[in-house]
């Protein structure tokens, strides 16, 4: 209420709110949901499709780039509020070994002659 004791409406906040929700969804028809791992999955609907930890909007190439930092799995997985368990981690990094051996070819600078 105001202050002249008129009942004010909040409709258009309501309204925002609502269509936000029905901006953001997608239909299940267009999603695609990968299972990469046991803890690792790329969702259409989730940050772009890019790989992330189930259930978490943590995406894989944020915590191997706290890796390749140096930072130890104890201190990542306090960065991440204790929501990553080390298992993950290690998955993450097996893939992404498992990744690079595949595509190995394509990281090359410069081709050396035998």
């Amino acid at each position: 209420m105001r202050k002249n004791g008129k009942k004010t409406f909040t409709r258009t906040r309501t309204l925002s709110r609502k269509a936000l929700s029905l901006r953001r969804r997608i239909p299940s028809a267009k999603r695609n949901r990968l299972m990469l791992g046991r803890y690792i999955v790329a969702d259409s609907a989730i940050c772009h499709g890019k790989p992330t930890f189930r259930g978490m909007r943590i995406m894989v190439w944020q915590v191997l780039e706290m890796l390749s930092r140096g930072l130890a799995w104890e201190t990542i997985v306090a960065e991440c509020h204790n929501s990553i368990p080390q298992d993950a981690i290690a998955e993450a990094i097996k893939l992404s070994g498992e990744a690079f051996l595949k595509h190995a070819n394509e990281f090359a600078v410069e081709r050396i002659p035998a």
